[in-house]
């Protein structure tokens, strides 16, 4: 049984490597014109099939801490292994998005086809800091009921949510910002810092029962279900915010 845990981390990272492969698959138009008859296939991007499966990682993730206690046997190695799942799904993979959104953004320009590499690499920020987050975690046995920086599957759900924002809103001004690279650049930024710094950042794990050291959590999540009833996808970034905002309002210890 205690293998079982692990298997529960393993599926985290196999969806993980599928968002990956489905960021990879871009956009494209073939034009077959073999039989005399010319036509067109477009196939469009899948980059939002992605935000799915590092739901579905996040999910897995959360159940294999679950699995583990119910089961008494959480060890070093399934921490250790449980890291480097979540730096594939909720570092490398968010870092991959923002990357084909940079590319997107540039696209748009005159000159898109020619950018340099270099303009479009600072994604690579994102899973460098998620990777330089894990590590101070495991060293670190106070982040029990609450995070010192924000935990690195909060940051790779936000940046999740960003195809599935763009492909189904229908505001131009959201999607001029998601596609504008200096808003995108910003957020790739801020993301990393927040990760690695040590602001004090709620945990959602519940230490006991009572409403006086729950008060946050509750309210996160009556924010977060009204949130997506009226805001649907929206609701992801806002709902992300508003975390950081409580857990700077109710000063929680990480310990």
């Amino acid at each position: 049984m205690k293998q079982v845990p692990n298997l529960f981390t393993l599926l985290n990272l196999f969806f993980g490597c599928i968002a990956i492969i489905f960021i990879l698959q871009n956009g494209i138009s073939i034009t077959d014109g073999s039989d005399g008859n010319p036509f067109v296939v477009y196939l469009p991007e899948k980059i939002w099939f992605a935000s799915l499966f590092i739901a579905l990682a996040a999910l897995v993730d959360f159940l294999d801490g679950f699995v583990a206690r119910m089961f008494k046997v959480a060890s070093a190695f399934g921490k250790q292994i449980d890291s480097l799942a979540d730096l594939v799904s909720f570092g490398v993979a968010p870092g991959m998005i923002l990357y084909q959104l940079l590319r997107m953004s540039f696209m748009k320009q005159a000159d898109g086809l020619n950018i340099s590499l270099w303009m479009l690499l600072p994604a690579l920020i994102v899973p460098c800091a998620a990777a330089y987050r894990l590590a101070k975690f495991n060293l670190d046995d106070s982040q029990q009921y609450g995070f010192k920086g924000v935990p690195t599957p909060a940051v790779g759900l936000l940046v999740a949510s960003f195809p599935l924002i763009y492909f189904n809103t229908q505001s131009e001004t959201i999607v001029s910002l998601m596609l504008n690279k200096w808003v995108l650049y910003a957020i790739i930024f801020l993301l990393s810092y927040l990760m690695v710094s040590n602001i004090s950042i709620m945990s959602l794990k519940f230490k006991d029962f009572s409403l006086k050291n729950n008060l946050s959590k509750i309210i996160l999540v009556i924010a977060a279900l009204i949130a997506a009833v009226f805001l649907k996808w929206l609701a992801v970034p806002v709902v992300f915010i508003f975390y950081i905002i409580l857990s700077l309002g109710f000063k929680n210890k990480t310990t």
